[in-house]
């Protein structure tokens, strides 16, 4: 049996899987947490990693691994290739007047959407560039060259021979702002224009597919990717599929030929790890609303699932807008959540719950929407994270999304994506591994949609 090692360097943790190469059986894993906050020194990175491999009993019988990382954060390095400050993460949002900034230096959102997909937020690596070069000129004129968090793990991996050793994937070049997903090109332009005039050595991009290099011990090591891509690896998405992660936040993607080009931003056009694109809207709210839904009920997730499976489709009118932490897509951060259309008839434990699921269905049919939007077909719904795990979620959103939806069964598809990708390396061929799940279907129901649609619009209208 040829093994491969795939990694999972997410903002929580690091988590470490070891698959046959011939299947994507997992057959041993390990994790350890990563420290909390938004910025972090990239050494807690490698040292996560390297308890996780000891726990999953290590990676030496492992012919091939790679790793997958959180997007968007900003590693500065010196000429030495020594750490000169704390990575900034994807979450740390003090980049956000600096992404503003940013959009009017290039003439509009527009422009950004044309040049490389993405128009720059709080998020992206080239605004978290603008704020370093603003509020930091001494570590930015020492900064010879920037990459991000799955580039500086395969760098240490790979022995760190210089910053010109640095190599990356275009998946998770193409969150940078500085990157061009339809092109495959670095646009040192935009470097330059986000570092102030600086133009640091940016990694090597490794096509997908290709081994960025060779371990000390003569391990393969793959070109490593961005986690959502590797999820969509993971998942084996392919064209027509999208895919719908709803985590504490949720994610919307699906895999296409298509390079979209969104100037309102809320579609992001990344690529995936095969060489294709993946557009991709994100939102603030996720699983968490229907916690809190329980929460106030007085109930468990179970018996809340049950609550909202025994009401009526439509929840006889009740809408809940679930903008609970503000909401990214739309763009209103300052919005909250919002019931609509409340009677003596509708306010009971049953129709709040099913308001709840539908709401949270119906702000994810909208991401669909943003995308399908750009000219991208959607056949089939891939439903993933924690909360697909419940039944009312899964039950109820073939009838939203008006499409067959797959659930897969619970796994690390992050690391999956990155095992499977190592496997590629290794062999020159994508391995074909079966998925397991369930399908589920429904008839659409798109007076429920519609009427989401309406009461959301309320709230942007305000």
């Amino acid at each position: 049996m040829t093994l491969v090692a795939g990694v999972d360097s997410s903002t929580q943790s690091c988590k470490v899987v070891i698959c046959d190469a011939a299947d994507g059986t997992v057959v041993r894993s390990g994790s350890a947490p990563h420290p909390p906050g938004t910025e972090v020194n990239p050494d807690r990175w490698w040292t996560a990693l390297q308890s996780a491999v000891e726990q999953a009993g290590g990676v030496d019988d492992a012919a091939a691994m790679s790793v997958a990382g959180q997007q968007h954060g900003l590693i500065c390095l010196d000429a030495d290739g020594t750490v000169l400050r704390d990575a900034l993460l994807w979450n740390d949002t003090r980049s956000a007047s600096s992404a503003v900034d940013l959009v009017t230096d290039l003439g509009g959102a527009d422009r950004w959407a044309t040049e490389v997909g993405v128009v720059p937020v709080a998020s992206i690596t080239a605004a978290k560039l603008r704020w370093v070069s603003d509020h930091e000129p001494e570590v930015a004129d020492r900064t010879a060259a920037v990459c991000l968090p799955h580039d500086w793990l395969t760098w240490r991996l790979l022995g760190a021979d210089g910053i010109g050793a640095l190599t990356t994937d275009r998946s998770d070049a193409s969150g940078t702002g500085y990157f061009s997903a339809e092109t495959g090109e670095h646009r040192p332009d935009l470097l330059r224009l986000a570092f102030g005039g600086r133009t640091p050595t940016v990694p090597r991009v490794v096509a997908p597919g290709q081994s960025a290099g060779r371990t000390a011990d003569g391990k393969v090591v793959a070109a490593g990717l961005g986690d959502n891509a590797a999820a969509a690896l993971g998942l084996g998405a392919d064209a027509g599929d999208c895919v719908v992660s709803l985590g504490t936040s949720a994610v919307v993607s699906a895999v296409t030929g298509t390079a979209p080009r969104d100037p309102s931003g809320l579609v992001a056009g990344f690529a995936d790890g095969t060489g294709k694109h993946l557009p991709l809207v994100c939102t603030l709210n996720g699983a968490p609303v229907l916690a809190a839904t329980a929460a106030t009920l007085g109930v468990d997730l179970d018996e809340f699932g049950r609550l909202a499976l025994g009401a009526p489709s439509g929840a006889d009118g009740l809408v809940m807008v679930p903008y609970l932490a503000g909401e990214r897509s739309p763009n209103i951060p300052e919005a909250t959540g919002s019931l609509i259309g409340l009677t003596t008839h509708n306010w009971t434990p049953a129709h709040l719950a099913r308001a709840s699921v539908e709401g949270l269905l119906c702000s994810l049919a909208y991401c669909m929407d943003l995308i399908i939007d750009q000219g991208i077909g959607v056949d089939r719904i891939l439903l993933t994270g924690g909360g697909s795990r419940s039944p009312a979620v899964s039950a109820l959103a073939p009838a939203i999304f008006g499409r067959p939806v797959f659930v897969p069964d619970p796994a690390e598809y992050v690391a999956l994506g990155a095992a499977r990708q190592a496997a590629w390396a290794l062999s020159g061929e994508m391995p074909r591994w079966r998925l397991g799940g369930h399908d589920v279907d429904a008839p659409a129901t798109p007076e429920v949609y519609r009427r989401y649609r309406e009461s959301s619009g309320l709230i942007r209208r305000r």
